[in-house]
């Protein structure tokens, strides 16, 4: 193996099968054969490059308690960069894209479980200060696969199949909750990444590795792994494809869409009298004609013909959401002055 397909092998592994133990780049290391200071180097110098944005724990904002939505604002273009600072400000959101459509600003909103606002109420006060024409409030109604990542390697199938998984039921107790606060922070590229964390919560390394089993067991933890800025590794082209489908049909072809391994996220969103489309499919690719072509290709395994590209032009912001932060009730309390 050539020192760039080891690199591109270890991109993968901490996106897709990041190991939950002591010792993790040790692991990894056992997994590809070669020295943990290999992959330590390998991880450390990416970081630094920015291609890893984060290595940390990825939640479920709605097992959580939260109350989140996909949003899309209509704002006129002299008035764009005081809308975004706006939205931006919110600490409930975590994505937000200039995206090519009359809606042009489009972003994820999550409101906090003991918020004094609904989601819908905040939405309104974010569209009133930013001043947007409309709003569009999407979430979720049925989700069919949520799971990025890229393909470093260039050899994964075009197609996966989906795995179901049954979840545990949980109640969080105050050690899940600091447990959580410590796996959502960014950990260092070091051969004891947990130690720090286990320290800060008094918990030997049996109690936090069991608890945090349960968190995944539950759901509530999606996963622990690796984002990458998709731009810098390669995948400089994302489009957000939308598709006008049946109801009836809508399972189906959600489903149909969510294997296709270039896909990460594939949602069923509600209609509107203004917005049609409601199967929502995120296409990664290294070009944009890559993408246009795998769209194509989608669209004519489903047999849909009305749908639509939506590319992002700019990425104004992509950060995790800090949960139980003070951030949100802070952020109340400076639009009630």
């Amino acid at each position: 193996m050539s020192k760039k397909e080891l690199e591109n092998e270890v991109l993968y592994k901490i996106q897709t099968s990041f190991p939950l133990v002591k010792e993790p780049f040790k692991e990894l290391a056992k997994e590809l054969n070669v020295g943990e200071d290999e992959v330590i180097d390998i991880l450390k110098r990416n970081k630094e490059d920015k291609i890893i944005r984060q290595i940390s724990a990825i939640f479920d904002t709605k097992r959580l308690g939260y109350k989140s939505s996909l949003v899309a604002f209509k704002v006129d273009e002299d008035n764009l960069d005081k809308a975004v600072e706006v939205i931006n400000a919110h600490p409930g959101v975590s994505h937000n894209y200039l995206r090519n459509n009359e809606f042009n600003v489009w972003f994820t909103l999550a409101v906090a479980p003991d918020s004094n606002l609904t989601l819908q109420e905040t939405v309104d006060v974010l569209q009133k200060q930013a001043n947007a024409k409309e709003a569009l409030i999407l979430p979720t109604l049925k989700m069919f696969k949520i799971a990025v990542k890229m393909d470093t390697t260039g050899k994964a199938s075009k197609k996966e199949k989906l795995k179901k998984r049954a979840f545990k039921s949980i109640e969080l107790s105050p050690k899940h909750i600091a447990l959580i606060k410590e796996l959502q922070k960014d950990i260092a590229i070091v051969s004891e990444p947990f130690k720090e964390a286990m320290e800060h919560l008094k918990m030997d390394e049996e109690e936090f590795f069991a608890l945090a089993k349960e968190l995944q067991e539950a759901g509530v933890m999606r996963r622990f792994a690796a984002i990458l800025n998709h731009r810098r590794a390669g995948f400089s082209a994302n489009a957000m494809s939308i598709w006008n489908v049946d109801e009836s049909q809508a399972k189906e072809i959600g489903e149909k869409l969510a294997s296709f391994s270039a896909v990460s996220h594939c949602y069923l969103r509600p209609r509107f009298p203004n917005w049609p489309y409601n199967i929502f499919a995120m296409v990664h690719a290294k070009t944009q004609e890559e993408c246009d072509s795998l769209i194509e290709e989608m669209a004519k395994e489903i047999e849909i013909k009305d749908y639509a590209k939506l590319y992002s032009t700019k990425e104004f912001k992509k950060q995790r959401i800090v949960y139980f932060s003070d951030a949100f009730k802070k952020w109340e309390e400076s639009i009630s002055l």
